[in-house]
């Protein structure tokens, strides 16, 4: 079975028509989106946060080991 048809069987075992529209829309949204709209439509406190967050990460004590994550998070990693 390809993506395609993965993709179809996914919507139409859904039986949520509401959840099925919130997922048109997003899809929708995200197959319009064009390079650079995502920064463009974050408020300026988001895109200083952001701008902090990228220069705080070449700071390698800022950074969390790779095993450390999968620790914390493997709940929600499915592990």
């Amino acid at each position: 079975m390809n993506i395609k048809d993965e993709f179809h069987k996914l919507i139409d075992d859904i039986e949520d028509e509401t959840l099925v529209q919130s997922y048109y829309e997003l899809f929708c949204h995200l197959t319009k989106r064009t390079e650079g709209t995502l920064l463009h439509d974050l408020t300026n406190q988001e895109k200083t946060e952001l701008i902090l967050s990228y220069i705080e990460s070449h700071n390698e004590e800022n950074l969390v080991k790779h095993d450390q994550v999968i620790k914390e998070y493997s709940r929600w990693l499915g592990k």
